[in-house]
């Protein structure tokens, strides 16, 4: 079986533990450092206080004339005085030194009247300090000349105080500051715990492991799906792109942290990417694309950060929905002229049994002179068969709904004109837009076509005698999801048309008020230009 993976530390417990730890370190380390200066301040305080000592024994009138003088008894005064003054001071010794480097005081008696090691050092008048390894051990030192009443030197006065005293004092005086240590790595410890609790809430209360997985899912989600992720905050500062993003809004390198209105043109995606124009899967056209949009705002804990948007490429599905509509209309089509035909031979039919031979026979070149007179004026001024097939189509759609569909007298159009599909669909939507708008007018309901080939141009008009454009919408009905039917959520009819024209270099225009007419001037590519495909 194998062994149970123990359970991570907390993170909050890892902050306050590794806080903790660098608080104990810093302050030891600091301790010992203040420690260290302490004593050697103490010790040259100790060593002032032994040359202080040193100037008085130097001074001392019996000292000086015996030093000179050499008289009898001098020795076993000078060692008197020398003790007194050393119990009196607490000081290790107090050594009198002739300028022939002879003691004539130690603690130790053994070493009265023999040399000293090393030369005068006070031959040059000043007192010195220093740290003494003697014989009575470690001390701090001072020396000071000694002078006789003539004042010609006689020699030098040692003084030592024992490190003993030294390192007592500096005992005496660590605990309060070990407290005052003590006390500001009481406070650090309790700040590291406060801000590891502070820490831990601003994370969710996720451990270290999980946030780190969180991460790793985050990134593998975001850059995994097929779907453009775009996150920003309330105040509009992007914080999340994922590839598909990138790809679909042809956004810079530099995205994340920029603003969202440095980096997507003022228009309606990023009215709706900012929520001011924004609905469930809204479909947002660009210059190459067709994207549906949703946008969802992020709260957490009751207060806004800002929203997420994601945008899906719907161009091929468009295509694809636009030929389905085709076929469907071509459907429709069919089944109208099936319906209409049926209807027209149940009339001849019902003339014929009725013994009314006449009559059947009037109707028949009545309405084969009606059929014929359209066909005939559409073959004669449209050459192009797409274009042809399309007006066929649409005048059976327009007859079944009670709509006179007309082709302009002016009317003329080649076989091959250029960008022939881009022309379908612009003739296609203009006339459907045209009979979705007379379907609530009452009859007589007439839309005119005119379409015009000319050397350098080719222009589109489709007129209807619906209730037109209301006053200022001259510009707005081109917007994708602008409509003029309360309550709908459509309007991409002609704004796929304005953005054929656009791609084409071609002009569109709407009148306002009653009677709608839209016209599309396209102008003809020069020989030298790449012909446009249109998606």
């Amino acid at each position: 079986m194998s062994a149970v993976r123990p359970r991570a530390q907390k993170l909050s417990s890892q902050i306050f533990l590794a806080q903790l730890a660098i608080l104990t370190t810093t302050i030891a380390v600091g301790f010992l450092l203040f420690a260290h200066a302490e004593r050697s301040q103490l010790d040259t305080q100790y060593e002032a206080r032994a040359a202080s000592i040193a100037q008085t024994v130097a001074a001392v009138p019996q000292i000086q004339r015996c030093m000179e003088t050499h008289a009898a008894g001098c020795g076993s005064t000078i060692q008197s005085i020398a003790t007194v003054i050393s119990r009196a001071t607490d000081a290790s010794y107090v050594v009198v030194i002739g300028m022939n480097r002879v003691r004539y005081s130690h603690p130790i008696a053994a070493l009265i009247g023999q040399q000293v090691s090393e030369p005068i050092a006070t031959v040059d008048g000043r007192v010195h300090l220093s740290i003494d390894n003697g014989s009575t051990g470690r001390s701090a030192n001072g020396k000071a000349p000694l002078y006789g009443p003539d004042r010609a030197m006689v020699g030098e006065v040692s003084v030592g105080i024992r490190e003993s005293s030294v390192v007592q004092a500096l005992w005496s005086e660590l605990p309060s500051y070990a407290a005052w240590f003590g006390i500001a790595l009481s406070i650090g410890a309790l700040a590291s715990f406060g801000l590891a609790a502070h820490l831990k809430r601003r994370t969710f209360g996720l451990e270290l492991d999980e946030i780190v997985q969180l991460l790793q899912e985050r990134e593998a989600t975001l850059h995994g799906i097929r779907e453009g992720v775009i996150a920003f905050d309330e105040s509009g500062r992007v914080t999340v792109v994922n590839d598909e993003a990138h790809r679909l809004l042809m956004l810079p390198a530099n995205a994340i942290g920029s603003h969202l209105r440095d980096i997507i043109p003022e228009g309606r995606l990023r009215s709706v990417m900012e929520g001011r124009d924004n609905h469930e899967d809204d479909i947002v056209l660009t210059d190459d694309l067709c994207l549906v949009v949703n946008r969802m705002p992020v709260v957490l804990q009751g207060r806004a950060h800002g929203a997420v948007v994601t945008l899906r490429d719907s161009t091929e599905m468009t295509g694809l929905r636009s030929e389905l509509a085709g076929e469907r209309g071509l459907t429709d089509s069919l089944r109208a002229q099936q319906h209409e035909f049926a209807n027209r031979l149940h009339a001849v039919a019902g003339l014929l049994q009725l013994g009314r031979g006449d009559e059947a026979l009037a109707y028949l070149l009545e309405i084969g002179a009606t059929a014929a007179e359209f066909d005939n004026a559409l073959r004669t001024q449209i050459a192009a068969p797409q274009i042809v097939g399309l007006l066929l189509g649409k005048a059976a759609k327009a007859s079944e709904l009670g709509v006179e569909l007309v082709i302009a007298p002016d009317s003329w159009l080649s076989e091959t004109p250029s960008s022939v599909q881009a022309l379908v669909s612009i003739v296609g939507n203009l006339v459907d837009n045209a009979l979705e708008a007379l379907v609530a007018v009452p009859p007589p309901r007439r839309v005119v076509v005119s379409i015009i080939e000319e050397a350098d141009a080719m222009t589109v008009d489709v007129a209807d005698n619906g209730p037109g454009l209301p006053r200022g919408a001259g510009q707005m009905v081109f917007a994708d999801g602008y409509t003029t039917k309360d309550g709908e959520r459509r309007g991409l009819g002609l704004a796929i048309v304005h953005r054929l024209v656009t791609r084409l270099h071609g002009t569109i225009t709407a009148s306002e008020g009653a009677g709608a007419h839209l016209a599309v001037r396209l102008p003809k590519p020069r020989p030298v230009d790449v012909a446009e495909g249109v998606s």
